[in-house]
């Protein structure tokens, strides 16, 4: 990639035109994919469409970007290319953060995960210019279940109107559940720990700067902590579900 490839790739017209974009995806699923469904549900449903055309597509592109790079790894200087998906990833969850906020002002957690998600690829991509190769390993661990959760959170919101949704919630669940688990249980812990022991040796000191990198530590590791108590319930329910199930049977 030429030296003017990499300018076009840092135009400042990228954040607000994938903000419009993800704003258009939103009223588009909002007044036409979703207009049939429950008032109640529009708004999520909608929020789960922009989630589905950010997740994969920033797995997919956030892993060329990091392969890429010749030069990557926890103190390597942010390419133009991974700046990109850094704009992509802040339009998004700045689109979905509205919707929080309009629709679900109350929902503090899911807002705060919004907040503390923007500063740490805000300070990313503004603040210090480096660090992007862990800011997108771990965006992609994030979203690698994306379309999974998506779908199922969609049927979910169906399925005691929609014996499809039904067939399609029940499918996904154990699939889902377990992908989930091995990905924020195993493998995001596994990168955080490999990335802590690199910046607390000081291997990018004057690059990233202490109080940058732990704040990222913490906004993740705080973010790992949730998702793993948020799956284990989802666990414990699909077990106390499928128990019931079996005792029901039985009665018959």
């Amino acid at each position: 990639m030429g030296p003017s490839s990499g300018l076009e790739l840092q135009s400042p017209l990228f954040l607000p035109f994938f903000f419009f974009m993800f704003l258009t995806i939103y009223l588009i699923g909002y007044f036409f994919v979703f207009r049939n469904w429950s008032p109640k549900i529009r708004p999520e449903s909608a929020s789960c469409l922009i989630s589905l055309f950010h997740g994969t597509p920033a797995v997919i592109l956030g892993s060329s970007a990091i392969l890429s790079d010749p030069n990557r790894g926890f103190a390597s200087q942010n390419t133009p290319f991974q700046k990109l998906i850094l704009d992509y990833s802040i339009a998004y969850f700045l689109m979905d953060l509205v919707h929080y906020l309009v629709f679900f002002p109350g929902d503090v957690l899911f807002i705060a995960h919004h907040l503390a998600t923007l500063f740490v690829i805000a300070t990313c991509r503004h603040a210090v210019s480096h660090g992007a190769f862990a800011v997108i390993v771990l965006l992609i661990l994030a979203e690698v279940t994306s379309a999974c959760q998506n779908a199922w959170t969609l049927a979910a919101a169906r399925r005691s109107e929609d014996h499809v949704a039904a067939k399609v919630y029940d499918a996904l669940s154990l699939p889902f559940y377990a992908l989930y688990s091995v990905v924020r249980g195993f493998v995001g812990p596994y990168f955080m720990y490999k990335m802590v022991v690199f910046y607390a040796g000081g291997c990018a000191d004057g690059l990233v700067p202490r109080w940058v990198w732990v704040s990222w530590v913490v906004v993740v590791v705080v973010a790992i902590g949730v998702s793993i108590m948020w799956i284990t319930n989802l666990w414990l329910e699909l077990y106390r579900e499928r128990t019931r199930k079996l005792e029901q049977k039985k009665i018959r």
